[in-house]
């Protein structure tokens, strides 16, 4: 009882790189498994989960304590991991290591981590009388250390390598140092396997969460390439695993500590990279794939040297160890391909690549394809137009309807004849509404627009439909219901095609009126936004959507309430207030940002704005300080003026002043003043003062 009273004890795993692809997983899903749980019996509840959630979501007690390291320094401590370890030096490093239970290097994404993880086992190795716990060391490598092994049988190459034949494989020559890794982690666990066990794990190729190797193909197809790229003829077969599973491998050897100490890790599948590159490519792009030579490969930007060398690698391998002793929740046990719609799923979520879908409606000219315009532009979405569908949809009919001159393949002519038929119905239709499209048809076209892989993908706006509540219903309708109109009380709908956030732009007539009266007449021409057409379409439309039954009633009735906006105070330049109130409802984008082109053009238009900011910052200063410049020179000179103007003044005021003045010394003192200094000089006595002075006081006029 006091056994089974006692709470399991967990152990501490180090997890090299734990920001990396397979770090990451890895040390999440060991974060969430209890020591010991893969050898019991599964609980009946774990049959019933579901394959993309085959990691518990609560971290339970006894559970496994991941420690790591960083290949990016600065990155964050992911929530799953105990402690992030910092070092400087290997001996830092060190201290760390021997406090853990398990040692798990994973050398398949950095070859840096090979010296380390050779290093590390090295170290452990030498110190094993210091040791006191038993260690347990799992390299996880790759099977391009097997790439160039002979076949089993010449004659059969068919027949797979197991791990019995590990000590015939023949790596990859940019491989040679992993097969090095990988003899020396199994030579150093022989010595003294109570204190030190060592396991290699020869891994698949790995796939699923937000993809690993095969990641160029999910992004080239959900971004709707022509077609994906296949290299070399496709024939060759990959060995592969999915990240989960090869996590669930990692948890039963810390687990069990199995005898055999070398473990191939992969799925039942023997697919092919065509195999794999036409699964991706038809159920989540276009369905197109394109072979290319292997030179032409090499010249791609988006694979680089190493993940091209696993691509092309052809092996045939068979995991007997891990099928036959192991108990693995497999979340994709027969391979990528059968599994496809299931990965397709956790790319797309791990990704957070969700597709947008809006609808905007409202009255004619209230400027929806305005704002739809932007919002695509920004979100990167597809704008869904009546007209634009319409087009699409008869030029795909018209080309398919040819083929049946052209293609002597009965499934062809078959299509060709269905297209034709349909054709003659759409027309025979038009004569009898005077040219109008039937609504059945418009609804069909734009479900199978809607429906397309590139709408199902990124999403998309629809700009100005349903106009009708009837046509809301029947678009909307679930695919499973017969009646649009009782698929609508009972509040279902086609989860693919039913809009996250309907906007209805509101305004008066009288704005709609001078809207369309202040447009330019190019943008005017050739549409329906004249004067008499939009009396024409705002008759319509207000009877139409009477108070009593607008679409809009279609959407509150199965609990999507439309946001109404108000467009008549909007005087900014295309609508832009508008755009920013809906873009704050809608809220972040949810696709891969701007590209590396798109981030280059907006630094370069960046850069550019700033230059002409700063242009134009200097022509302004240049032209006020010049502006100053003459002004001061004009007050200069203007005082300049005054000052003379002054001084002018002054003299002829002092010479005015000065002149009975003078005419008073001429008469009174010079005479005598002069003859004084007359004297005085032809004398010139000892004291001159007293000699002038006593001439004057002795020759003065009056005295006489």
């Amino acid at each position: 009882m006091a056994d089974e009273m006692e709470k399991p004890k967990s152990k501490r795993v180090f997890v090299n790189h734990v920001d990396q692809y397979q770090g990451k997983n890895i040390g999440k899903y060991l974060s969430r498994c209890v020591v010991g749980s893969s050898l019991e019996e599964p609980e009946e509840e774990d049959d019933a989960m579901s394959t993309t959630s085959s990691i518990p979501l609560i971290n339970k007690e006894g559970c496994y304590e991941v420690v790591g390291t960083l290949k990016d320094r600065e990155a964050p401590k992911p929530d799953y991991v105990k402690e992030i370890i910092q070092f400087e030096n290997k001996d830092q490093l060190y201290e760390h290591l021997v406090e853990c239970d398990v040692i798990l290097y994973d050398i398949t994404e950095d070859p840096d981590q090979i010296d380390e993880a050779v290093w590390a086992v090295s170290e452990i190795h030498s110190d094993l009388d210091k040791i006191e716990k038993p260690k347990m060391f799992i390299l996880i490598s790759t099977v391009m250390t097997w790439a160039k092994s002979k076949p089993l049988d010449p004659d059969d190459p068919e027949i797979p390598f197991t791990e019995d034949d590990y000590r015939r494989r023949k790596p990859h020559p940019n491989n040679k140092e992993h097969i090095s890794a990988e003899k020396t982690v199994i030579k150093m666990g022989k010595t003294n396997k109570a204190k030190l066990v060592t396991y290699v794990v020869a891994s698949g190729l790995t796939y699923g969460a937000e993809e690993n190797i095969f990641h160029y193909l999910f992004k080239s197809a959900w971004h709707n390439a022509p077609q994906l790229l296949c290299f070399g003829n496709g024939q060759n077969v990959i060995p592969t695993i999915h990240i989960k599973d090869l996590a669930g491998v990692i948890q039963n050897i810390a687990d069990s500590r199995p005898k055999v100490r070398y473990l191939i890790a992969k799925d039942d599948a023997q697919n092919t990279l065509e195999e794999i590159v036409k699964a991706v490519s038809q159920n989540l792009g276009t369905g197109k794939v394109k072979m290319i030579t292997k030179e032409e490969a090499l010249l791609s930007k988006d694979i680089e040297q190493s993940d091209f060398d696993q691509l092309l690698v052809n092996l045939r391998m068979d995991a007997v160890n891990v099928k036959e002793n192991m108990r693995v929740n497999w979340a994709a046990e027969t391979g990528l391909v059968e599994n496809i719609q299931q990965i397709i799923k956790e790319y797309k979520d791990s990704r957070r690549l969700q597709p947008l879908r809006v609808c905007v409606v409202g009255p004619p000219a209230s400027g929806k394809s305005t704002v739809v315009q932007q919002l695509c532009e920004f979100y990167k979405l597809h704008h869904i137009k009546i007209k634009d569908v319409i087009d699409e949809a008869m030029d795909n009919l018209t080309t398919t309807a040819r083929r049946a001159d052209s293609e002597d393949q009965e499934e062809e002519d078959g299509k060709a004849q269905d297209a034709q038929d349909l054709i003659d119905r759409i027309n025979e239709g038009k004569d009898q509404t005077t040219g109008r499209l039937e609504d059945q048809h418009v609804i069909q076209f734009f479900k199978d627009k809607l429906l397309s892989m590139s709408c199902q993908n990124q999403g998309f706006i629809i700009d100005g439909f349903p106009k009708t509540i009837e046509q809301a219903k029947e678009l909307f309708a679930s695919e499973d219901d017969e009646e649009p109109e009782e698929a609508a009380k009972a509040g279902s709908y086609n989860k693919l095609l039913m809009p996250e956030f309907v906007f209805n732009l509101e305004s008066n007539d009288d704005f709609l009126h001078n809207r369309v009266m202040n447009l330019p007449e190019s943008v005017v021409n050739g549409t329906h936004n004249t004067e008499e057409g939009l009396i024409r379409r705002l008759d319509q439309y207000r009877s139409i959507n009477n108070e009593d039954e607008t679409v809009l009633n279609y959407f509150d009735e199965i609990e999507f309430h439309p946001e109404k906006v108000d467009v008549t105070k909007d005087d900014s330049h295309m609508m832009k207030d508008t755009v920013e109130k809906l873009k704050k409802v809608i809220g972040a984008p949810r696709n891969y940002g701007p590209t590396a082109e798109e981030l280059e053009e907006m630094k370069r238009v960046e850069e550019e704005a700033h230059l002409k900011h700063e242009t134009e910052e200097r022509q302004e200063r240049e032209r006020r300080e010049a502006e100053e410049s003459a002004l001061r020179k004009q007050r200069q000179e203007e005082w300049t003026q005054r000052l003379n103007e002054v001084k002018r003044e002054e003299y002829e005021l002092l010479e005015a002043q000065s002149i009975p003045l003078r005419n008073y010394l001429m008469k009174h003192v010079m005479p005598t003043l002069t003859q004084g200094l007359i004297d005085c000089c032809k004398t010139r006595p000892d004291d001159p003062i007293d000699a002038l002075a006593e001439y004057l006081f002795q020759n003065n006029p009056q005295v006489d």
